[in-house]
């Protein structure tokens, strides 16, 4: 996975004017946690920040005044009407560490003929790897599966260095059996009698 480099400041305020007086300079409030060290409240650019996280479990390189910082987001507040970023959270992490994270998970082939329909049970599955190297998806093929048929967490197969590190057991697709249709001409009959 590249690293997305990208300049923060140190911020002094703090509140809901000092976090509008940001958005309105197109810069988005954040704050850096991990390994211990105290939380840093920083300023980062809006529109860097937005093309950043449009890769899921993106690796940013932060340039905070002067000093290097590796993060990944945690958590991104949205506003729910326009959709801008107000607000995210950045965990701290280092080179060769190991972190859990959601991938997403993508499905290819057909399944067996007769209508059936796949139900994704998990869009995502929790996985460990290290922080320099997350996949951004896994890819489950679904050719030839029947009703009935599910795949668990344990049957997907993970790229090299990612281990699961959710319940392995957890089905995350699964077949469902199409739908009969009852006939319209019954629910006519009955209609008609009463």
């Amino acid at each position: 996975m590249a690293e997305v480099k990208l300049a923060a400041q140190i911020r002094t305020e703090f509140g809901k004017g000092a976090a509008r007086r940001t958005r309105r300079a197109n810069l988005v409030p954040g704050v850096i946690y991990g390994h211990g060290a105290e939380p840093v409240h920083v300023t980062l650019p809006g529109h860097d920040l937005m093309m950043a996280l449009k890769t899921a479990n993106v690796l940013i390189g932060l340039d905070i005044e002067g000093k290097d910082a590796l993060v990944i987001p945690k958590a991104v507040q949205r506003n729910p009407l326009k959709g801008d970023i107000e607000h995210v959270d950045l965990l701290t992490v280092k080179r060769g560490e190991k972190v859990n994270v959601e991938i997403a998970v993508h499905v290819e082939g057909d399944l067996a003929p007769g209508g059936n329909l796949l139900e994704y049970v998990q869009n995502t599955l929790l996985v460990e790897a290290e922080a320099t190297h997350i996949p951004e998806s896994v890819t489950v093929s679904v050719a030839g599966l029947d009703a009935g048929a599910s795949i668990h967490a344990k049957d997907i197969e993970l790229p090299k260095g990612v281990s699961l590190a959710g319940d392995e057991d957890a089905v995350v697709l699964q077949v469902l059996a199409a739908q009969a249709e009852e006939p319209a001409a019954e629910g006519a009959e009955e209609g008609a009698e009463a």
